[in-house]
């Protein structure tokens, strides 16, 4: 399967409401990065062992460790979880930004560093969500 086979198949396998939620953020995201390069992580290390909930990336990033070394990564992710969906932003040095900027906006999500996590899509501002992306993007664009 290719990338898009493979996300096409993780979202419709989700239980809905969860399923429509995830077509619509994934069909928010390719309109603000219609280029972009998609990632689909299946939750499992070398190993086959679980390690994390699937998700989809979208965008590229640099990521620069401690010791020097860099690996790619998405900017963007979606996730299902037990309790929702997980939309991840990533590479905002500020980690307070998110919460402070668009945490009260959102409607009904949990707002960390990076993650902005809700039940289902109707609980939340999608303008909102869309913007905290939109600014994401915009911290790790070259």
């Amino acid at each position: 399967m290719n990338m898009h086979e493979q996300i096409k198949a993780h979202i419709a396998a989700q239980p809905e409401p969860k399923r429509r939620d995830m077509q619509e953020l994934h069909r928010i995201i390719m309109g603000l990065m219609p280029e972009c390069k998609l990632w689909f992580l299946d939750g499992k290390d070398e190993k086959g062992q679980t390690v994390s909930n699937p998700n989809i990336g979208y965008g590229l990033r640099t990521i620069k460790y401690a010791d020097g070394k860099t690996r790619e990564f998405y900017q963007v992710g979606i996730s299902a979880n037990t309790t929702g969906i997980s939309v991840y932003i990533l590479g905002i040095e500020d980690k307070k930004y998110l919460a402070q900027t668009y945490g009260k906006e959102l409607g009904k999500a949990s707002v960390s560093g990076y993650c902005i996590k809700f039940k289902t899509l109707k609980d939340v501002n999608k303008d909102m969500l869309e913007a905290a992306m939109r600014y994401g993007l915009g911290q790790t664009s070259t």
